[in-house]
């Protein structure tokens, strides 16, 4: 993960030093977490966005963890995430402006079809995670502060328990990657239905818990302060905010159904003047 993350800001610096890149598509810098990036969402809208408003967007696909620090460092414009508290703390301590709601889906407990430790077809994600640490199998963690592992570290300790250090396995990877260690190691974990969805046929996990309410998971979009950060593309970060909470951007995320399943909803408030 590391050396993949050096590679995309290499990558990153050899765009914005091209000259041509500079003048014919302004560049907008975006930190992303993984599941907008391995869902294929971003390569859906993107390119609408770019020929739309004539730039360029160059995306840092990490955690969220890592995102926000991008973000607070200066390294991109504006951040795509998904960790409502993370992301108001980061506002409120100056490092972000402009938070807008973008869109939500839900968080599921996958593992193997033969569920060794019998929690299929429960709601109580709390209760599926106390028969988890108290059974046989292995359970895969992120183990990388993203907006997943955040909320499976919160799940963790509403349970009051956990898995024993041998069946306990931090990745400290991407989302993607611990749906495959998953299935390798017949062994449970915590995942965003759209990297599920998109993982699944390749994994043969299933769905074992989903429906509880606290596994609602809503995306955020935020502007990187320019009163902190002078050399922020703020106009470009505002472009695809505007554009992204619009009603064409809403449309087109409801419209991203791979494989006929709608991944992520819209939730963008209209702005203040449109409403009624």
């Amino acid at each position: 993960m590391r050396r993949r993350h050096h590679i995309a800001l290499i990558a990153l610096a050899a765009l914005l030093a091209s000259p041509f890149a500079v003048a014919q598509q302004p560049v907008i810098r975006l930190s992303t977490t993984t599941s907008t990036e391995n869902s294929g969402l971003l390569a859906y809208l993107l390119p609408l966005f770019e020929s739309q408003t004539k730039s360029k967007v160059a995306v840092i696909s990490v955690g969220t963890g890592k995102a926000l620090e991008l973000a607070k460092n200066g390294d991109v414009d504006v951040t795509l995430v998904h960790a409502r508290a993370a992301e108001d703390k980061f506002v409120a301590a100056g490092y972000g402006i402009d938070r807008r709601d973008v869109m939500y889906n839900d968080f599921v407990i996958v593992g193997p079809a033969s569920d060794p430790d019998a929690i299929k077809g429960g709601k109580d994600v709390l209760a599926a995670f106390q028969k988890i640490a108290a059974g046989n199998a292995k359970f895969v963690s992120r183990g990388d502060n993203s907006g997943t592992d955040l909320m499976e570290k919160n799940y963790w300790r509403l349970a009051a328990t956990r898995p024993s250090a041998s069946l306990w396995v931090s990745a400290g990877l991407g989302m993607g990657e611990v749906l495959n260690m998953a299935a390798e190691l017949q062994a449970y974990t915590l995942s965003d239905r759209a990297t599920y969805s998109t993982y699944r046929a390749k994994t043969g996990l299933v769905i074992l818990v989903e429906g509880d309410p606290k596994m609602f998971n809503p995306y955020g979009i935020i502007a990187v302060n320019p009163a902190n950060q002078k050399e922020v593309n703020y106009k470009g970060a505002r472009l695809l905010i505007e554009w992204i909470t619009s009603p064409q951007g809403q449309q087109k995320i409801a419209d991203f159904k791979p494989g006929g399943r709608q991944l992520f909803f819209p939730s963008a408030a209209p702005p203040m003047t449109e409403r009624k």
